[in-house]
């Protein structure tokens, strides 16, 4: 049996944090004055962290090619695998998407009827998230495909990241010149997906070289660079409209930033697993196991938590969106630790769990202080 990625829980508690954070600040659009500065600001702020997205594709397929590298593929296998996949990622995303089909009837008065709740669904257009998660199920399906040419294929193998680079832009390209798909198909985050791939395909020969700090660097100021022209040029090519650029050359900024920014939090989280403590890694552990849930459920608990902190045109915008973001991301871990501890079959809600919520070191502390 592989030993397992530790930086991995680094990854998912990084792209976690991140995308609470670009949903907590996204008010910005509809309280802020678009022409003021306080908005530019913002909308730069909330552009640039959006590497969450690659990092948790790359993350998606990182696992998946690393767990399967060593083994001999069979139907029986991949079939083992396709079930996990329903029963962890399909019925929650389910579960999910019929109380938010509900949950935007009492809120925002959405009509309900059967074939629209379904259409929805099957699209991830039921709530404002879950696109991602139809996306992921998109890549689950095709993942047996390409481990078998991961494991066939020699060249295949060693340009995976390249490869997939270069299909994103195509298929880019020619859907957007011959608008051949017009639901999100996997190929439009194919880059991160195949980086993650080839992280996972070559882990231990990148492990052995992680200590390198000039590649860091170089990914670091990639992810810089393509991150902040990537948040300029959305600002003013699609928000202010002061000027047209074509579409191709920002999907080139964006593949690099997902792609480039990704590969640079895999490199950090490999540093910071070399150099944190065991409680740390604990802590780090036990929170990030429960990224999926956050991602179904951190929506339901950022509009409750509005509800009771309202975000003002001045100079309380700032604490306030801090506040929501905060209690937002606490109230989900306990949210998720109360459900996981004391009720059956939490997978089905949160995807795959432990078999016990494991307590954080400072809560085990306090009880035994008490």
């Amino acid at each position: 049996m592989q030993k397992r990625i530790d930086s991995i829980y680094f990854l998912r508690l990084f792209a976690m944090l991140l995308v609470v954070l670009v949903h907590a600040t996204g008010t910005y659009y509809s309280t802020l004055p678009m022409d003021g500065e306080a908005f530019a600001k913002y909308h730069f702020f909330n552009r640039f962290i959006r590497i969450e997205a690659g990092i948790f594709i790359m993350l998606t397929a990182l696992v998946f090619f690393y767990n399967f590298s060593n083994k001999n593929l069979s139907v029986s296998l991949f079939i083992d695998y396709l079930k996990k996949r329903v029963l962890y990622i399909l019925v929650p995303y389910i579960v999910w998407a019929v109380f938010y089909e509900f949950y935007a009837r009492l809120t925002i008065h959405r009509e309900l009827s059967i074939m629209d709740i379904l259409s929805r669904i099957l699209q991830g257009d039921s709530y404002y998230q879950l696109h991602f998660i139809f996306l992921i199920v998109q890549f689950y399906l095709v993942f047996p495909i390409f481990i078998t040419l991961a494991k066939k294929l020699s060249f295949f193998r060693k340009y995976m990241w390249l490869i997939g680079i270069i299909v994103e832009i195509l298929y880019y390209y020619l859907n957007d010149k011959y608008d051949l798909v017009s639901f999100n198909l996997f190929l439009n985050m194919l880059g991160p997906y195949f980086m993650g791939a080839w992280i996972g395909m070559h882990y231990q020969a990148i492990k052995s070289n992680i200590h390198k700090r000039l590649p860091t660097i170089l990914f670091g100021i990639v992810f810089v660079v393509a991150g902040s022209a990537l948040a300029l040029l959305h600002y003013y090519v699609y928000t202010v409209q002061s000027f047209y650029l074509k579409g191709i050359y920002y999907k080139l900024i964006e593949t690099t930033f997902l792609v480039g920014g990704s590969y640079f939090f895999f490199r950090v989280a490999e540093l910071l697993l070399k150099i944190s403590s065991a409680s740390v890694m604990n802590i780090t552990r036990n929170i990030a196991l429960y990224s999926f849930g956050f991602y179904l459920l951190h929506p339901f608990v950022l509009k409750e938590v509005a509800r009771f902190i309202p975000v003002h045109n001045n100079y309380l915008f700032h604490i306030e969106v801090l506040g929501r973001y905060v209690f937002t991301v606490i109230f989900c871990y306990f949210i998720i630790y109360f459900i996981h501890r004391f009720f059956p079959f939490a997978g089905l809600l949160f995807g795959k769990l432990p078999k016990k919520a494991a307590r954080l070191p400072l809560l085990n502390q306090r009880k035994s202080a008490s």
